[in-house]
């Protein structure tokens, strides 16, 4: 496989959403031999195309009650301090993501944790912690009627 055709992508929306999808029901649901299906996903691992598998967990059956997206502005607009700033990102349990965004502000966290003290504990101690904080938006997940990460 030399290009990114239709049978690539094809092959892409079903792992996205069926990432234990058996190699032969892939094949078969792609128009393909297994054998031909098999070195096209190698092939997609192998340049980066498809860079891992992962288990969708339920937020509330893994005790997670609370989830928000929050908005970061920094003062100081420099490249440590945006390295300081995900640097403590990544050592934050509560933190599933963490994005560098345009706009008026730096950042947009998608932050879990099992309830309204828990993430107190998060604002107080990693963002009310952090010496270049400037603004600070919190919104809180109220449902999730399609929600397609993987």
């Amino acid at each position: 496989m030399t290009e990114f055709d239709s049978t690539s992508e094809h092959i892409l929306r079903i792992l996205t959403q069926e990432g234990r999808i058996s190699n032969l029901d892939l094949a078969e649901r792609v128009g393909l031999s297994p054998s031909a299906c098999l070195r096209r996903v190698q092939e997609l691992e192998r340049r980066r195309i498809i860079t891992g598998y992962r288990a969708v967990l339920d937020p509330a059956q893994t005790g997670i009650g609370f989830i928000a997206y929050v908005t970061v502005g920094l003062s100081r607009h420099t490249k440590v301090a945006q390295e300081e700033f995900e640097r403590l990102m990544r050592t934050a349990p509560q933190v599933r993501e963490c994005h560098n965004i345009t706009g008026t502000v730096e950042y947009l966290l998608r932050v879990e944790a099992r309830d309204l003290a828990g993430y107190k504990h998060f604002h107080t101690n990693y963002l009310g912690a952090f010496p270049y904080l400037n603004t600070l938006t919190t919104m809180v997940v109220m449902a999730s009627p399609k929600d397609e990460r993987a």
